[in-house]
């Protein structure tokens, strides 16, 4: 027994370890690609790279919530792949192993990726999506942050125009022109040489030093100029009305909030039947990781000869996934609309574990019949030829 125990936690942590390779890999890929949309917050509206970095990795839970089922497909694969090349499979078969131990040991890093992604899905995934929203709509909401950019004579409002030469590193503006048209009857212009931002309860504002005021008035023929070591510009005026409540999408509800949704809330009262489609597609997303392991084990599991080719049974195993999450995902769309169609996906997963638990308890090979492996086979070869002719 201590030798069977070995043997489980060897599995467990190759594959766990493979998952996680596998999962901060395609993560980091995906999130780049998703990041490079946002990279405005950096270059026109002047957020620093660790402000850019914050919000686009809020979207990380969501992208692991995704991508951990398929990861542990992947992983699972590749030991099981490693194993027979190995030959380790069929030795352990012909000492008397039942592939239903080894299968133990996979379905027990399974189940730590089903609480790793029903966690996200209850709680860490919609919290990112609610941050990002607010980060976002305070940054974007920022009159400060919208309007300042060096180089552009920016307006801010009809008649208020703005210019900056540059923005120094320690967040200082320098060479500020402001225009002030709004009153027909006297124009403000004003010039200065530092400038700042200031946040607080009063507002936004910017802090003008060593400049002056221009008014020119209507039927005066010189302006009246008033030098100035230090003058504030109140931004909180161009600021869209001030901070408005922001309201969360279904996609951003915490899992309690969709089992008990406030009879009250607007969302739900014009948008019922989302709340329950996406209710039934949190509740089932820690199951998927472990049928994919079953599907996986079913097809790769078994011990097999060196011609007997694991390739068809890969991909059997990769359609046979694609299928039954393509089935989840259909019936979650269109279950908005027809909530019978919810079952499916539930019946979808039932069939999926029966069929391939029975498979993996009696130790068959699953595999197409011999004369479809013959002209995959024959196909290759071709192929092969013809280009080692070329």
């Amino acid at each position: 027994m201590p030798r069977m125990g070995s043997i489980n936690r060897y599995i467990f942590r190759a594959t766990l370890g493979a998952f996680l390779v596998v999962l901060i890999s395609l993560t980091a890929v995906i999130w780049v690609t998703q990041a490079l949309r946002d990279i405005d917050i950096m270059t026109s509206q002047g957020q620093t790279i660790l402000v850019f970095v914050g919000i686009t990795g809020l979207i990380i839970p969501l992208l692991v919530l995704v991508i951990a089922p398929i990861a542990l497909l992947i992983a699972v694969a590749h030991v099981l792949n490693k194993m027979s090349n190995d030959s380790e499979i069929i030795v352990m078969n012909a000492a008397g192993m039942s592939p239903w131990i080894l299968f133990r040991a996979f379905m027990a890093a399974a189940l730590v990726v089903s609480l790793l992604v029903g966690a996200i899905g209850a709680y860490f995934a919609p919290k990112g999506l609610r941050m990002l929203r607010d980060w976002l709509t305070e940054v974007r909401a920022n009159v400060v942050s919208s309007i300042v950019q060096p180089g552009r004579f920016t307006p801010i409002e009809s008649g208020v125009t703005i210019h900056i030469r540059e923005r120094r590193p320690n967040g200082q503006l320098a060479g500020i022109f402001l225009d002030d048209r709004r009153n027909p009857t006297e124009r403000i212009t004003i010039l200065a040489e530092i400038g700042e931002l200031l946040d607080n309860a009063s507002g936004t504002y910017l802090i003008l030093q060593k400049g002056q005021v221009q008014r020119y008035e209507t039927g005066q023929r010189d302006p009246a100029m008033v030098a100035f070591e230090r003058y504030a510009f109140d931004l909180s005026q161009f600021a869209g009305g001030g901070a408005q409540a922001v309201k969360y999408s279904i996609r951003e509800r915490y899992l309690w909030q969709l089992l008990f949704p406030d009879p009250k809330d607007q969302f739900y009262i014009e948008q019922p039947d989302q709340f329950r489609a996406e209710l039934h597609d949190r509740l089932m997303a820690p199951f998927y990781p472990l049928a994919f392991v079953v599907i996986a084990y079913a097809y790769l599991g078994a011990p097999r000869t060196t011609r007997q080719s694991r390739t068809v049974s890969m991909l059997g195993a990769i359609g046979g996934v694609a299928l039954l999450r393509l089935i989840g995902f259909a019936s979650t769309v269109f279950g908005a609309t027809a909530p019978w169609l919810l079952s499916l996906q539930y019946l979808a997963l039932a069939l999926a574990f029966a069929l391939g638990l029975f498979v993996i308890r009696r130790g068959l090979i699953l595999e197409p019949p011999a004369f479809i492996t013959d002209w995959l086979t024959a196909i290759a070869e071709r192929i092969g030829r013809r280009f080692a002719t070329s």
